[in-house]
């Protein structure tokens, strides 16, 4: 089994699952993609699983770049991409074997993969995160030919795939009435090893990040008045809405009788919009509210989500369509969260009051807060029904989900 990510392997946590199970069903692995970041020694130490590392786009602040230059960058990334990826995958396909390939990018990934298992008489699966058609929306707007074109490109492309998963039902819906076909539905849950910390733990982990992140009486020190520490997992790309943030930090600041709680506000990833940021955010000078960015390895990350009292998505779906993975981590991990509504897509994993809180603007971000930190820290009524909401939620684990739902789509002689 050939995995394809056109992506930095170690922020494509799905894929890397995919690997990980396809490996301990017996598969021999073959994972091609970037390798921008450091992946987890579970993959990375795997004897069954052989990783292709292709080279990363060049440009790395291409995002930031006029529409003209930006459109040339990204065909050079596209040629130089496709090139490497159908030398790679000519070498690690074999006839008769399976191409599992992340959707998107469409171009190149899909078009190279398709190719190639035609060549080498391979079915191909397509795991549908999103629409490419509708990332590229984001740079260019609905309105551009090439947005149009490539939604086209897209559909033709996909009904040519042998099978596919997808990550929503909502996205399944849209491949039925694209008539590129019936897709398996296999949701996000949380990895292994996210868990809840025990007591002791978490009040370790909050000491050491108050120490590095220099947020002191973050670790409990007068603990009536405790900052509620809030984590946001992100990608940091165009889109995740971070204006929202910035506005409702400084509403959060300003309005003094709004809430006794004090913020403090991390923000995990890396991603091209994460200096522009960082410098925003320094320019804020606020007394109640403090912000800092981290990045951290897989095993790590795991434990320090754990620490969050509340987890925040900023996520704006390009689709509408898909579903934020950094909420099925929090809630592994324990945490409740308040998620930007991006449409009823969203209920499928975060159900308002239940195991989120939901909002569609800083105001309306400023009062979840406000709602779920009433009482905090000594009696949070609000959280503590979040939280069972969450225990509730990830009854099933990531590798039980896979089981019952991917495997038979990808290794179908289970089926």
């Amino acid at each position: 089994m050939t995995v394809v990510v056109l992506g930095d392997l170690g922020r494509s946590p799905r894929m890397l699952y995919h690997a990980r199970a396809l490996a301990d069903s017996g598969a021999e692995v073959h994972l091609v993609g970037y390798g921008e970041t450091e992946l987890p020694p579970e993959v990375a130490g795997d004897p069954r699983i052989g990783v292709h590392v292709l080279a990363a786009p060049a440009g790395a602040r291409r995002h930031a770049l006029a529409r003209p230059l930006f459109l040339a960058v990204a065909f050079w990334n596209a040629i130089r991409a496709a090139a490497a990826l159908l030398v790679t995958l000519s070498h690690t396909v074999e006839p008769h074997s399976e191409i599992l390939v992340q959707n998107p990018p469409t171009i190149p990934a899909l078009v190279v993969a398709l190719a190639v298992a035609r060549l080498r008489s391979a079915r191909l699966v397509v795991d549908w995160h999103n629409l490419g058609w509708a990332m590229l929306a984001l740079r260019l707007g609905p309105r551009h030919p090439l947005v149009h074109l490539l939604r086209a490109f897209e559909r033709a492309l996909g009904r040519r795939a042998d099978a596919h998963l997808c990550v929503s039902r909502a996205l399944a819906a849209e491949l039925v009435r694209w008539k590129v076909g019936q897709a398996t539905v296999f949701r996000d849950r949380p990895g292994a090893g996210f868990a809840p910390l025990l007591p002791e733990e978490r009040r370790k982990l909050l000491a050491e990040l108050a120490q590095r992140l220099d947020l002191p009486g973050l670790d409990g020190d007068g603990a009536d008045d405790r900052p509620a520490f809030v984590v946001s997992p992100t990608s940091w790309t165009v889109d995740e809405d971070f204006d929202l943030l910035v506005d409702a930090a400084v509403q959060w600041d300003r309005r003094v009788g709004l809430a006794r709680a004090r913020l403090d506000i991390v923000i995990t990833g890396q991603g091209p919009l994460r200096a522009d940021y960082e410098r925003r955010f320094a320019t804020l000078h606020l007394e109640r509210v403090r912000i800092r960015t981290l990045w951290l390895p897989a095993a790590a990350y795991r434990r320090f989500l754990a620490a969050a009292d509340v987890g925040l998505c900023l996520h704006r779906s390009a689709s509408g369509l898909d579903l934020p993975m950094k909420v099925a981590d929090l809630f592994g991990a324990g945490v409740p969260v308040v998620a930007f509504d991006y449409g009823p897509c969203l209920g499928e994993l975060a159900r308002e009051g239940d195991n989120a809180l939901l909002f569609r603007s800083s105001e309306e971000l400023v009062e979840c807060l406000r709602r779920v930190l009433d009482g905090f820290p000594a009696r949070a009524a609000l959280l503590d029904r979040l939280r069972a909401g969450v225990a509730r939620e990830t009854e099933q684990c990531w590798a039980d989900a896979w089981t019952a739902a991917a495997r038979p789509v990808l290794v179908p002689d289970v089926a």
